[in-house]
């Protein structure tokens, strides 16, 4: 048997080790899985779909005449069998499910839904028509030489050559800017208008600022 001296010394070593277990348990970090966890960003990002990789429509202007080559959307609402993107051909026309060819050159996004959803009423119930211009081809302005960012641009509303140089980027410092020419093609026969960047600038020429037309080059030497 244990003499009392021995049992009151156990007793204390079993006392200390618990009271250090309790202080360590109190002092740790309390472990946490996180393996299950989900954020709320987490979460969202699961459960949301992927875009669509349809590309964003041209900002035109009210109105817009619809031309030969542009790219334009036909949305037929909960129909996704006739939704077509389509490009206007050469003729003027496209081509759509159930009503075939269409001519829709020389007339507006507005004109044009209008026009298919009439035709769409021997096929569907009361069909909802949205016509949108993707992309527009056939008013472009081509601007070349001396300048930052020398190619094609859309004409999707009036503007000057002043204009298109600015959405070019600007000149090169080799530019020679009073000696600019407008090359435009019509009835058959190019012409060749001047256009003097300095004088039009201060004022003097501004009649040579001319709004260009679909198809005009801008040439900056």
């Amino acid at each position: 048997m244990f003499s009392f001296k021995k049992q009151l010394v156990l007793t204390l070593a079993i006392c200390w080790i618990a009271g250090a277990g309790s202080l360590v348990a109190q002092t740790s970090p309390p472990q946490t899985t996180t393996a299950n966890l989900k954020t709320p960003d987490s979460a969202a990002s699961d459960t949301a779909k992927p875009a669509d990789t349809v590309k964003p429509a041209e900002v035109v202007p009210a109105g817009y005449i619809v031309g030969d080559s542009d790219i334009i959307r036909v949305n037929v609402w909960k129909e996704p069998e006739v939704s077509q993107t389509v490009v206007v051909r050469t003729d003027g026309n496209i081509s759509l499910p159930l009503i075939n060819e269409v001519k829709v050159s020389g007339m507006t996004p507005l004109q044009i839904q209008d026009m298919v959803a009439e035709k769409l009423k021997g096929f569907l119930n009361s069909p909802q028509v949205t016509v949108t211009v993707i992309e527009i081809r056939s008013k472009r302005a081509f601007i070349t030489g001396e300048i930052a960012r020398p190619g094609t641009y859309s004409l999707n509303a009036q503007t000057t050559v002043l204009q298109l140089i600015a959405q070019a980027g600007g000149f090169t410092p080799f530019a020679k800017r009073d000696s600019i020419i407008v090359l435009r093609t019509e009835d058959g026969r190019q012409s060749r208008l001047k256009f003097k960047y300095k004088e039009v600038v201060q004022g003097k020429k501004s009649e040579q600022n001319i709004a260009l037309h679909p198809g005009d080059t801008v040439v900056v030497p």
